[in-house]
């Protein structure tokens, strides 16, 4: 890849956490108030159950909302930012599939399906779990397997600031998903590699110099 491009992305990548909701829609007005109103519902529904984030307490939301700038860097549709905003809705509250179809549409939501993991506790341990998830996610579109891409991203970056002890178990879980999503868009994929490579080094460089 052109060091140029990449250079600038990840650039891109150190703002997102910065961006306002309004930074984040390359796409046409007419197109921004559907990406707004996921946005907005989505709030709504992580707010519904007091969802916070796990190491800071912080909104859920910032969690979608980071997912969702990271999607627009790419070459990304209104239906795909919107799903990086609901992206996790159907796991983690009450809403149901037939309820973001009548109000986004089939595209958003077959892409929010995609991403909502169906593995559950009694279908084994951890590690049992995650290949049932990561084969499935093998078969998904090319859209679906971007804002994956831009998911894991996010989620890196919060469990390695926060918790480097399980960082260790998850970065060896975000690599080999990784090496599933072939179908991502490219740039991103490429800066995921790197910069979980990177971090899984500074991980290991700070437990040598314990």
């Amino acid at each position: 890849m052109n060091s140029l491009i990449l250079t600038i992305f990840a650039k891109l990548i150190i703002w997102h956490r910065s961006w306002g909701m309004s930074m984040i829609t390359p796409i046409g007005r007419e197109r921004r108030k559907f990406v707004n109103q996921a946005g907005s519902f989505a709030n709504y529904a992580h707010d519904s159950v007091n969802q916070k984030r796990k190491y800071t307490n912080e909104p859920y939301m910032i969690h979608p909302v980071n997912v969702a700038k990271l999607v627009s860097v790419c070459h990304s549709t209104a239906e795909m930012i919107a799903a990086a905003l609901l992206h996790d809705v159907l796991e983690d509250t009450p809403i149901t599939e037939n309820e973001l179809r009548q109000l986004f549409g089939d595209e958003t939501t077959d892409l929010v399906v995609w991403l909502t993991d169906t593995s559950k506790p009694e279908d084994g341990n951890r590690k049992v779990r995650k290949e049932i998830d990561r084969k499935r996610l093998a078969n998904a579109p090319a859209d679906a397997q971007t804002i994956k891409v831009a998911d894991i991203i996010d989620n890196t970056y919060d469990i390695v600031k926060h918790d480097p002890k399980f960082a260790k178990v998850y970065i060896k879980e975000a690599t080999d998903l990784l090496k599933v999503l072939d179908r991502a868009d490219e740039t991103l994929l490429d800066y995921a590699r790197k910069s979980i490579c990177k971090q899984s080094q500074d991980l290991e460089t700070a437990a040598n110099t314990e």
